[in-house]
């Protein structure tokens, strides 16, 4: 026996709403900071300058100067500002593709970090951290042509 056109039309739209509602918790899952992030700047440690791959961005008097080849300039400087981050009790498996950051932190020498392609981030003194996924894309500069 086969079923009805309007067994089919409650069938259909069930499975409507249930997608709605994974994709949302996924959304609310992916976007959300974990309860654990903090900042990794604050007054006592403030930004005041970075290089990411030959790309340098200084905060002077809360003002953020980039290169010129920089079109996201504010967005990247407050992006990296506002970063959260988690602390990792041990070193992460095999990290992908590490970078080196260089980070001006007040009137302190620069300190070399490893930033890799998988939100891991390295402090000098070895320590590991964990850059959510929804923060991730706005650290990177945006080059114009």
């Amino acid at each position: 026996m086969g079923l009805k056109r309007r067994t089919w039309n409650n069938i259909i739209i069930i499975a409507c709403i249930l997608m709605v509602s994974v994709l949302t918790l996924l959304d609310q899952r992916m976007n959300s900071l974990p309860e654990d992030a903090a900042p990794l700047f604050d007054d006592s440690t403030p930004l005041t300058g970075l290089q990411l791959d030959g790309v340098a961005l200084e905060r002077t008097d809360g003002i953020f100067a980039c290169d010129s080849q920089v079109s996201n300039c504010d967005d990247w400087g407050n992006a990296w500002l506002n970063l959260k981050v988690s602390a990792l009790s041990q070193a992460p498996g095999q990290p992908m593709g590490p970078r080196e950051l260089t980070i001006l932190i007040g009137h302190l020498p620069p300190q070399t970090w490893l930033l890799f392609d998988d939100g891991f981030l390295q402090s000098p003194q070895g320590h590991w951290y964990l850059i959510p996924p929804s923060l991730r894309q706005a650290l990177e500069p945006h080059l114009s042509d």
